[in-house]
C-alpha cells in the first residue's frame, strides 16, 4: 500500500511543485512507483512535466466530481517509474462546485484508495491556500511536507498550517502527520538564509529535514523544458539536494 504525503504551505512561491517533481523523480529512480497527483489549478506540476494542462482530459477535476476514474486520468512521465495524475484549468472552479457535494473534503481519499496498491509513493501537490483542495489533500495524506523558504517571515504562516494539520488529525484524518519541514531556497551567500534555518530548527528541532535545498537557477530553468532536475542537469546543486531529500525520506519509512 503506497505512502502518501502532501507537499503544503499556503504560502505560494516556496518550492512546492518544485519539490513534489524532483522528489517524485528520485523515488521513481531508487526504483520506487510514485503517482504525483497536481492538486492546484495553477497546474505547474503538469506542466513541469512536460504536459500541456489544456490538453489533459481527464484530468484530476474530472475524478473529484466523479466524471472520470482516477485510473483513467494518469499519465505516464518521462521517467520510468514516475506516474502523473494532471490538472486542469476546470480544476479552478473545483472548491466551488464541490460545496454541495456529499463527503466533499473525501473526494481524493476515495480516488487514491483505488490505486493506491499500484504504488510505493503518492506525492500530492498542493495549492498555495488551505481550501477545500488542499483539505482533500491533508484528509486523504499519511503525511504532510512542508517546503519552507529561507526568508524573511518564512515561518509566519508554517503555524497556521500546523494548526490545520492538527484539526484534520483530530476530526477528519487520524494518521496525518507532519513528515517534516523542508528548507528551500537556501542562499549560502547571506546570513538571512542560515538565520530562517536556525529559527526553523529552534521551533520544530524534531521535523527539520537536514537536507536542505539551494537557491538554483537550474532549478528554475528546469520545469521549462518539461523535466525534474534528475533529467534536465542531474550534476547540479539542487540535484543533489533533492537525491538527498529523496535518500531521507526513504530512511525514516
Amino acid at each position: 500500500m503506497a505512502r502518501t504525503y502532501a507537499v503544503a504551505n499556503q504560502k505560494g512561491g516556496v518550492g512546492k511543485t518544485t519539490t513534489a517533481i524532483n522528489l517524485g523523480a528520485y523515488l521513481a529512480a531508487s526504483g520506487r512507483k510514485v503517482l504525483l497527483v497536481d492538486m492546484d489549478p495553477q497546474a505547474n506540476a503538469t506542466s513541469g512535466l512536460g504536459f500541456d494542462k489544456a490538453e489533459v482530459s481527464p484530468s484530476i477535476y474530472e475524478v473529484l466530481m466523479g466524471q472520470a476514474k482516477l485510473a483513467e486520468a494518469i499519465l505516464l512521465t518521462n521517467r520510468v517509474g514516475l506516474d502523473l495524475a494532471p490538472s486542469s484549468i476546470g480544476l479552478a472552479g473545483a472548491e466551488v462546485e464541490m460545496v454541495s457535494l456529499m463527503a466533499r473534503e473525501q473526494r481524493l481519499r476515495r480516488a487514491l484508495q483505488t490505486i493506491a496498491n499500484r504504488y510505493d509513493y503518492i506525492l500530492v501537490d498542493c495549492p498555495p491556500s488551505l481550501g477545500l483542495l488542499t483539505l482533500n489533500s491533508l484528509t486523504a495524506a499519511d503525511g504532510v511536507i512542508i517546503p519552507v523558504q529561507c526568508e524573511y517571515l518564512a515561518l509566519e504562516g508554517v503555524g497556521q498550517l500546523v494548526s490545520t494539520v492538527n484539526l484534520v488529525r483530530d476530526n477528519l484524518n487520524s494518521r496525518l502527520r507532519i513528515v517534516g519541514l523542508l528548507m528551500t531556497m537556501y542562499d549560502s551567500r547571506t546570513n538571512l538564509s542560515q538565520q530562517v534555518v536556525d529559527e526553523v530548527c529552534n521551533h520544530f528541532p524534531q521535523l527539520i529535514f537536514r537536507s536542505i535545498v539551494p537557491r538554483s537557477v537550474r532549478l528554475s530553468e528546469a520545469p521549462s523544458y518539461g523535466k525534474s532536475i534528475l533529467d534536465y542537469d542531474p550534476a547540479s546543486k539542487g540535484a543533489q539536494a533533492y537525491k538527498s531529500l529523496a535518500d531521507e525520506l526513504i530512511t525514516r519509512d
